[in-house]
């Protein structure tokens, strides 16, 4: 979890003594845009100084060099899933925020894409957080071009639509309207009254999703009293991960090292080794073949592969994340995408 605070160019008076610290959460299955909608959000708020509070699951912390940051305030905080660690850390990241000498004008709290954004919201109602800060809405980002109707049998993907207050469905531009449309059906389905919006690389007005009132906490009060029950009965239990991961099957894969990849390798392992359950992958990638710095972004069969300078040594970080996938298998196929030495090219 990272800490990310946005200097503003005007200032925007809130009462936050009033009301408290407003609060929006952010949450999406894997790859649905939930980074690229904060970056826009950090890029075009101006008169606010937001803090962003991230938490991905994943053994490397790659996000904090992919999101749009004005200053290199960045605080590293815990490193899990936001279900397992939240109400530990996410209490204390508030904390620290609130303590801040500088005033900050809004929450905003990223959530990892399998998470169940429930307990994100509970921790701000039943909480000591309650009287301190507001919770505004609860933002579901929606992949069109990579999206299943039976939300990929993931139990925390059904709960980001249930608990959806505004629900966009993103990267409309790569599916026919009809797809869309059929989407926004199945939605509606699940969840009748939230605010839908149509985008395109997570570009929405701003004005339609922060500081909108739209988060009702009176609906999630016997929602809490249940989730504290299960709490109890499962306090002697600690785990890695949350259990709604180890139902839905989800695993997480890491690699990291200091030689770079062989471009026509990697490239073989995309066509032809990768899973098809592996929903999302990200990575700072570098290349024998290449100087540049190569940020890597794969959702459902399509990826993105951008270039630009290292800022520090170069070395491949990557992160895979799929469901019921063998792990070792998979990661030894990533190993061998490393470039061979010179003299032993040949051998």
């Amino acid at each position: 979890m990272q800490i990310i605070n946005r200097q503003p160019e005007t200032h925007e008076v809130i009462d936050i003594a009033k009301h408290g610290l407003p609060v929006t959460i952010i949450t999406g299955f894997l790859g649905s845009g939930k980074t690229t909608l904060l970056n826009y959000i950090l890029t075009n708020q101006e008169g606010l100084k937001t803090a962003v509070l991230v938490n991905e699951f994943g053994e490397i912390g790659i996000d904090n060099e992919l999101i749009v940051a004005t200053e290199d305030n960045i605080v590293e905080l815990s490193n899990g899933c936001v279900c397992c660690t939240i109400n530990e850390d996410l209490i204390q990241a508030v904390y620290k925020i609130l303590e801040r000498p500088e005033k900050i004008d809004y929450l905003i709290v990223e959530t990892t894409g399998v998470a169940d954004p429930l307990p994100v919201a509970l921790t701000f109602l039943g909480t000591e957080l309650r009287g301190m800060t507001h919770l505004d809405s609860i933002i579901t980002m929606v992949d069109c071009s990579n999206f299943s109707l039976d939300l990929f049998n993931s139990q925390a993907a059904y709960s980001q639509i249930a608990y959806g207050d505004i629900i966009i469905l993103n990267k409309t531009d790569l599916v026919n309207k009809s797809d869309v449309d059929a989407i926004e059906i199945r939605i509606r389905d699940i969840k009748e009254a939230a605010r839908i919006l149509r985008t395109q690389q997570s570009e929405v007005p701003l004005p339609l999703i922060l500081s909108v009132g739209l988060f009702d906490s009176s609906k999630y009060f016997a929602s809490k009293e249940a989730k504290k029950n299960h709490e109890h009965e499962n306090k002697h239990h600690h785990h890695d991960h949350s259990n709604h991961l180890e139902n839905d099957g989800f695993i997480s894969i890491s690699f990291e090292s200091d030689k770079p990849f062989s471009v026509r390798k990697f490239q073989y392992f995309l066509d032809n080794q990768l899973p098809e359950n592996i929903f999302r992958a990200k990575g700072i990638l570098w290349f024998d073949e290449s100087p540049k710095r190569h940020i890597f972004h794969l959702s459902g069969k399509r990826f993105t592969l951008e270039d630009d300078e290292w800022k520090k040594e170069p070395k491949n970080q990557i992160v895979l994340i799929g469901q019921n996938i063998d792990s070792q298998i998979l990661y030894e196929q990533i190993e061998t995408c490393i470039s061979l030495p010179f003299n032993n090219k040949a051998k």
